[in-house]
């Protein structure tokens, strides 16, 4: 306990961040960046999740062609591409440095391969519904965050493709929340839930000054002329 009160700070401080970090993730004038990483990032997981409901693609390049394994849901064998994925996962176990790790495959073993058709369906219309709320700027920072987590999933499964850039690009829309929606849906939701007054402002967290500290002060005795 009294090291706890050693390191515990008295008084509230407040740390203003940097002015690019403000410029970057709060000024409205680079939403126009935010939309173009929102509306990437969403194409990829928006593409990715209809393969897996509907079995084919709406990428630009291979729109309307049946996707690779076909859907996952509504087969009669929804949980055979998730048992195909843990199996693959756990091949890399092995090794002095296995790009599974321990923890995750006892995970990936005991927990989703027995409920495989639950998974499937999570994952599923977990990447649909995230590639909307992208897209459309619906809660753009839930929605990235949710995206970040399937992807360290992913990572951790041993599956890395496109997932570093994504997880990356997410993460950067996480922080960019106040502004990553602002063309978007976001734009009017978020004043609804009243937003600003759960995150308020930089300028409204410093404290402002009287302006009779303002007045310069002079001390000791001053020469006067006659």
């Amino acid at each position: 306990m009294n090291v706890l009160r050693t390191i515990e700070p008295r008084t509230v401080s407040y740390i203003p961040p940097l002015p690019v970090a403000r410029f970057l993730f709060t000024d409205t004038r680079m939403a126009w960046l935010w939309l173009v990483v929102r509306l990437y990032v969403g194409y990829e997981w928006l593409t990715s999740g209809w393969e897996k409901l509907t079995g084919r693609s709406i990428t630009f390049d291979a729109f309307g062609k049946a996707a690779d394994g076909g859907p996952w849901l509504l087969t009669g064998h929804d949980g055979t591409s998730i048992h195909g994925f843990v199996n693959g996962a756990l091949a890399h176990t092995g090794g002095a440095h296995p790009t599974v790790q321990t923890w995750y495959a006892v995970f990936l073993q005991h927990v989703v391969s027995p409920n495989a058709t639950v998974f499937a369906y999570l994952v599923s219309m977990g990447e649909f519904l995230v590639g909307i709320g992208l897209i459309l700027g619906v809660f753009t920072g839930v929605a990235a965050l949710f995206g970040v987590f399937m992807n360290m999933n992913y990572m951790l499964a041993g599956s890395l493709s496109i997932n570093p850039i994504l997880a990356i690009l997410g993460i950067l829309l996480v922080l960019a929340w106040r502004i990553s929606g602002y063309y978007g849906l976001d734009r009017w939701l978020l004043p609804l839930l009243i937003i600003p007054r759960l995150a308020p402002s930089y300028e409204s967290l410093i404290p402002s000054v009287p302006q009779n500290d303002l007045t310069p002060t002079t001390t000791g005795n001053t020469d006067s002329t006659t």
